[in-house]
C-alpha cells in the first residue's frame, strides 16, 4: 500500500515547510521534518517541491513499508495514511508499541500520544486528533 496525495498534504500541513536547516528535537532536519542523513547538507536550503521530494521519498521506503507490515489487509487508504502521519511524526517503534493494544484501540491510543517531556503539547493534541479523524473515515469500506 502507498500513501496518498492526501495523505502527503494531511503531513505537509502539520510538519510545515521549513526551507533551512533547523533543530527538531535534538536532530537537524530540513523541509517537512525530513532528518538529515550522515552525509546529507542544504547549505543554500531548499525548496518547497524538493521538500515534498524528500518527504514522499522518506515515506515510501521508509514508513509505508513499516505501516504496511504492522497493518490488517483489509486496511482502509485513510487508515493507512494516519498512521503514516502518525509513524512519521513520532517513529515506527511509537507505531508498533501503539498498535500493540489492538486494532479496534487504534482512535483511543492514538490520541494519548501528544506529550513533549511529559506535558500535553496543544499541536501534537491537534495533530493526534486529526489523525483519528482521518483514521476513521471510511472505516469498514
Amino acid at each position: 500500500m502507498q500513501i496518498s496525495e492526501n495523505g502527503i498534504r494531511f503531513i505537509e500541513s502539520f510538519e510545515g515547510f521549513a526551507g533551512k536547516v533547523y533543530n527538531d528535537v535534538g536532530h537537524p532536519a530540513i523541509g517537512y521534518g525530513h532528518d538529515l542523513q550522515p552525509g546529507e547538507s542544504f547549505p543554500d536550503g531548499i525548496t518547497q517541491p524538493e521538500a515534498e521530494a524528500l518527504l514522499i521519498q522518506d515515506i515510501n521506503y521508509r514508513y509505508a513499508p513499516a505501516v504496511a507490515s504492522l497493518i490488517p489487509s483489509d486496511c482502509t487508504q485513510n487508515q493507512f495514511d494516519a498512521l503514516c502521519s502518525f509513524a512519521y511524526n513520532l517513529g515506527t517503534g511509537s507505531l508498533g508499541t501503539m498498535l500493540a493494544h489492538g486494532w479496534d484501540q487504534v482512535p483511543v491510543q492514538m490520541l494519548r500520544w501528544d506529550r513533549v517531556n511529559g506535558q500535553v503539547s496543544m499541536s501534537l493534541a491537534a495533530r493526534r486528533q486529526a489523525e483519528v479523524e482521518l483514521f476513521q473515515q471510511g472505516a469498514g469500506q
